[in-house]
């Protein structure tokens, strides 16, 4: 009986286990044939070429992972709940505390903010506790075998031999998180060439377990793309009634001063002198319903560490709520939510077919896409503020509808 349980529960298992499809084209083996000889020509001692590639196999899961893009597409304000949740300052003050001194020297030397390097500790790896546990060179090779990002997974792969060859890491230390970020701060491994620092002076630049060599390497990456040290990242602004969004233009920076006499306010406090001659642009990621921001060079430094407007608001915000700052004012337009990937591909259909230009409906809604929307915006006369919303969502799509009637 227990031998008929026993297979009766293994027959469910295989039921149940995700089948990964394998990618066309090579075989893997073939894949890995071919790489192991480009490895050796980029450099690569026949010592690392072995301890990389032999009896390497892909992880299907990986694969799975890379061509499945979530559908729903998390609100700012959703993501900023996460990104500085209360216990996220907490642990962000304690692990500044307990660090301070390395902390304080590696932003002296590098000339950057040293809540700045927190937050980023803090997103990127929950202040150390969790760096990931995949072998990074398993998940680019598989990632390479795929052949999406072929050209770029190969180069990773090139840049983890070398690495190796100059002794910067052990090869068993090479774990990060599936796509080939490693350490404390989530570096890939041709950034870890690059920009990755051996602050205690060891010889290594150990970014896994050594929090002054991550410190260091974050902080280096970040002056090296232009921190200006003493000014903000973003000052969050309230606009007038009557701001005029049809002129509004997305990446042009003003002088504060500009858009101070345009009506633009800060929603706490008022413009310092300092700031009045410096230059920002104006960012709507929740539309014009929702909270504005100024945003400085330093917020596209921050961008350079990962490209995304809501990192780079996370980063800036949990820095500064980790040195006393208040939340944000908002209001967020939660009634109005962004819209999920399949409608964005059909708002993007129905803006082409109304004759704005969205360019190929890829379900991602990016400068062409938002660009059209406020054309679209502008003709109907709605609040041209390109936000990707789902009350935009069902204008434009009642605008089709319409458009086809006899």
């Amino acid at each position: 009986m227990i031998r008929t349980l026993l297979a009766g529960l293994a027959l469910v298992s295989a039921l149940t286990a995700p089948v990964f499809a394998q990618p066309d084209g090579e075989s893997f083996d073939a894949w890995l044939a071919g790489f192991r000889d480009r490895l050796a020509a980029s450099g690569a001692t026949p010592e690392t070429v072995s301890s990389m590639l032999d009896g390497l196999e892909p992880d299907m899961e990986i694969i799975e992972r890379d061509r499945s893009q979530p559908e729903f597409v998390r609100p700012l304000w959703s993501y900023l709940d996460i990104a500085a949740s209360d216990l996220r300052i907490r642990n962000g003050r304690a692990a500044y505390a307990e660090n301070r001194e390395t902390v304080d020297a590696v932003a002296a030397e590098f000339e950057v903010r040293p809540e700045i390097l927190i937050a980023i500790w803090g997103l990127e790896s929950s202040y150390g506790e969790i760096t990931g546990n995949n072998d990074i060179v398993r998940s680019l090779a598989t990632l390479a075998w795929e052949g999406r990002r072929r050209a770029w997974a190969e180069g990773e792969l090139i840049a983890v031999g070398h690495m190796l060859d100059n002794g910067y890491a052990t090869r068993d230390q090479l774990t990060g998180s599936w796509a080939g970020a490693m350490g404390q701060m989530q570096f890939i491994p041709s950034t870890y060439l690059e920009r990755a620092r051996d602050w205690d002076g060891d010889g290594r630049r150990n970014i896994w377990t050594h929090e002054g060599d991550a410190l260091a390497s974050a902080a280096n990456l970040l002056s090296r793309a232009g921190w200006r040290l003493g000014e903000p990242a973003f000052v969050e602004v309230d606009l007038p009634e009557d701001f005029n969004f049809q002129d509004w233009e997305p990446g042009r920076a003003r002088l504060v001063s500009e858009w101070a006499m345009l009506g633009v306010t800060p929603a706490q406090g008022e413009w310092g002198a300092d700031l009045l001659m410096q230059a920002a642009r104006l960012e709507l990621p929740a539309g014009g319903a929702g909270p504005g921001f100024l945003t400085f060079p330093n917020f596209r430094v921050i961008k350079r560490y990962n490209n995304s407007t809501s990192y780079a608001i996370g980063v800036a915000h949990l820095a500064d709520r980790i040195a006393g700052a208040d939340p944000l004012d908002g209001p967020w337009p939660e009634d109005n939510p962004p819209i999920t990937r399949s409608q964005t591909r059909e708002l993007q259909a129905a803006l082409n077919a109304l004759g704005f230009d969205a360019g190929t409906p890829d379900g991602l809604a990016g400068p062409n896409t938002r660009g059209a929307l406020r054309a679209f915006q502008r003709t109907h006369g709605h609040r041209a503020d390109g936000y990707v919303g789902r009350a935009m969502y069902d204008a434009v799509l009642a605008a089709r509808a319409a458009a086809e009637q006899p």
